[in-house]
């Protein structure tokens, strides 16, 4: 495959976050390929509102952009010792889709944080989310950006030559999961 898409979801709605910057670098790594940034702004999930008017028009765009992507890129913050309340809804939206979006579905998994774990919590608990919804998961090498805020230069691209090799060999293992 010459042109994989992938659809990266940052779990931080901030613009200047550092999850979207990891996620960034992690395209950029990656070479060439069409991208799509998915939008995890999306109502709270109510069985109440859904019962009522049904998947709401940008769920269902989220569980279309993830259906169509060769591979998904998710980078999540860590908030108490788990994945922002942010992506936690959008996994739970996504779930009630007539279709399963997920399934067989390439997933690159890593964490942005301001601590110095990197979101390794966040990261771990994110993956337990993933089950259910039988992606084919990348096992690894884990990318745990501690510290993040300082770990980019002014052009956005990481500093460290370390998460640097991390992160474009986690992207080497996408890219293989993809041309299986």
């Amino acid at each position: 495959m010459s042109d994989p898409l992938l659809l990266t979801l940052s779990g931080s709605l901030r613009g200047a976050a550092t999850n979207r910057m990891l996620l960034k670098e992690a395209v950029r790594l990656f070479g060439a390929c069409s991208h799509v940034e998915g939008d995890l702004n999306l109502p709270l999930y109510d069985g109440d509102d859904e019962d009522r008017d049904g998947v709401p028009a940008g769920v269902q765009l989220l569980a279309d952009q993830i259906a169509a992507a060769d591979a998904v890129l998710i980078s999540t913050p860590e908030y108490n010792k788990g994945p922002s309340g942010v992506l936690k809804n959008a996994l739970d939206w996504v779930s009630r889709t007539k279709d399963k979006p997920w399934a067989g579905k390439p997933v690159a998994v890593m964490s942005a944080a301001g601590g110095r774990s990197g979101g390794e919590r966040a990261q771990m608990v994110l993956r337990g989310f993933m089950v259910p919804f039988q992606p084919r998961l990348v096992s690894g090498p884990e990318v745990h950006l501690a510290n993040s805020s300082k770990e980019f230069d002014e052009s956005g691209q990481l500093t460290s030559e370390i998460y640097r090799g991390t992160l474009e060999t986690l992207m080497q293992n996408l890219r293989r999961e993809i041309e299986r």
